[in-house]
This record gives structure tokens, C-alpha cells and sequence, in this order.
């Protein structure tokens, strides 16, 4: 069974990672809205893993004996200016979902809940790749001088990504 500060923790969690994907849905029409249908694909994709990161949390919650809450969400930004910007603002999400899994890794710590700290490993290792990807489109659009030219293969690039379902063992 799983301690009540832990079930909670962990129903934030959830909501946060719907968030994720409704953010980053927002991203995916800002792009098509601007006819850059890469990008829309990349964060559609996006979107969909971070639907699979809650689905595997709420699932986890109820293998221990939990109750899965489902929590109001919040509208996410839409408000962005050029790719540049919706890259920036995905570093810095990816950075606060970072800090939120290592919250939760500390609170299984404090609560002495092996089973959910190796439960959660694999969301810390998650986020290495969340922030590197992120990071990576940052860095390939500076290389490129933020040209149209590098923003449009960037936009052919990342219309090859493919939704991939999340697994992990303890799933």
C-alpha cells in the first residue's frame, strides 16, 4: 500500500504530465498554423509520450493500492513569437518537469517507498533525454543562425519522428 503523501504526490504528478501534453499540443497548432508541419508532427509526438508518462503514473498508482485522482488542468501558453521561442519555452518546461520528478524521487526517499523510487527511476533517466532533446533543437537552430533556410530543414527533419509507446519494467 502506498502512503497517502505519496498517492498525492504522485496524482500532481499525473496532471502535470496531461499538462505537458496539452502544452505541447499548443505548440503542435502553433506550428501548423504556420505551415511548418514538422515541427506540429515533433510535438504531436511529443504530446502523445507525455499522455503515455501520466497513464503510466496513474497505473502505478492503482498497482500499489492507490486512487487515481484526475485534477483540474490549465490552459497552456499559446502566446509564441518564432520556433526559437517555442523551443526556449520547451527547454524550460522540460527543466520544471526535471525538478518535479526529482520532488517526487525525494518524497519516496523521505517516505522510506523503495517501490516508487524504482519506479520513478525511469522518469529521471526520461528527463536527461526530455532536456537533451530539447536542448538539441536550441542548439541546431543557432547553428543555422535562426535562418529560414535551417528552420525549414529542421522542419523536414522533424517530420521523420515517430510515436514510439513508452515502456518500462515496472509497468
Amino acid at each position: 500500500m502506498i502512503s497517502k503523501k505519496m498517492e498525492d504526490m504522485l496524482n500532481e504528478q499525473v496532471k502535470n504530465e496531461f499538462f505537458s501534453a496539452y502544452f505541447y499540443l499548443s505548440m503542435a497548432a502553433w506550428f501548423t498554423s504556420r505551415n511548418l508541419s514538422g515541427f506540429a508532427n515533433w510535438y504531436t509526438v511529443q504530446a502523445q509520450e507525455e499522455r503515455d508518462h501520466a497513464t503510466m503514473l496513474m497505473n502505478y498508482i492503482l498497482r500499489v493500492g492507490g486512487n487515481a485522482e484526475f485534477r483540474a488542468i490549465e490552459a497552456p501558453d499559446t502566446d509564441f513569437k518564432s520556433p526559437m521561442d517555442v523551443f526556449e519555452k520547451t527547454l524550460a518546461h522540460e527543466q520544471k518537469v526535471t525538478g518535479m520528478i526529482n520532488d517526487l524521487m525525494a518524497g519516496a526517499l523521505d517516505e522510506r517507498d523503495f517501490k516508487t523510487q524504482q519506479f520513478l527511476q525511469w522518469f529521471v533517466n526520461e528527463q536527461v533525454e526530455e532536456e537533451e532533446n530539447a536542448n538539441g533543437l536550441i542548439e541546431k537552430l543557432k547553428i543555422s543562425g535562426n535562418s529560414e533556410a535551417g528552420i525549414l530543414y529542421m522542419d523536414s527533419e522533424a517530420a521523420s519522428r515517430v510515436y514510439t509507446p513508452a515502456t518500462q519494467a515496472a509497468n
